[in-house]
């Protein structure tokens, strides 16, 4: 989500907002917008808020040609009527017309919501579904190798180690990211100017000292 929203801001003309708090009821959900895309929201008058954000979309499209976009991260935590009233609010002419482009991003319950009754016409409006499985390993070495670079210090670790990150990780950048910066701490401390398996295995599997073996005499 971060590369798509970086991605959008470097194109001309495009304005993108990013709705924050997901699980807001519609009176609050139409006051972030209003401010997402500086619209001022009159208090309790929530079709003036509607004509006005639909009229700005609407301005914005005809000057530059180019729909906004919003997109809204943990999807999966909107309430029905909120899906609802962003189908509606978003759709012009008798729905033959869209005046915002949405990408929702969530984890696998958003797939199930958009299959509920209710919420069944804004799924069949939905144009293109990108499901992100399990990262490979070599994707979270790539990751960690940009990671390093952006960072400065590319050499910072040592090969072997990038590929035990990536196996242990079970496809999941976080956790990689987790215990990339649980070894990170741990050289800190020890003044380590690289980060190797020896680390590694020193902090998440340390050598267990050989139990005593008590026999008695009879």
């Amino acid at each position: 989500m971060r590369l798509l929203a970086a991605h959008l801001h470097t194109l001309r003309d495009v304005v993108v907002g990013t709705l924050d708090h997901p699980q807001s009821r519609v009176s609050d959900f139409y006051r972030e917008l209003g401010d997402i895309f500086g619209v001022p929201f009159p208090p309790h008058n929530r079709w003036a808020g509607f004509k006005s954000l639909r009229t700005r979309w609407n301005e914005h499209i005809s000057s530059t040609l180019m729909r906004p976009v919003l997109i809204i991260d943990e999807a999966q935590e909107m309430l029905a009527s909120v899906f609802s009233e962003l189908r509606m609010l978003t759709s012009k002419d008798f729905d033959s017309r869209s005046l915002l482009c949405i990408v929702f991003a969530g984890d696998g319950r958003l797939t199930e919501r958009l299959r509920q009754p209710d919420l069944l016409p804004l799924g069949s409006r939905v144009r293109r579904r990108l499901v992100l499985e399990h990262a490979s390993r070599d994707e979270l070495c790539a990751c960690l190798d940009h990671v390093l670079d952006v960072a400065g210090n590319p050499g910072l670790m040592s090969t072997e180690l990038k590929v035990t990150l990536a196996e242990h990780a079970a496809g999941n950048y976080r956790v990689m990211m987790n215990i990339a910066d649980e070894l990170l701490a741990a050289a800190a401390e020890r003044d380590l100017a690289s980060l190797d398996e020896k680390l590694y295995f020193d902090i998440f599997q340390p050598a267990q000292k050989p139990t005593r073996a008590v026999v008695k005499k009879r």
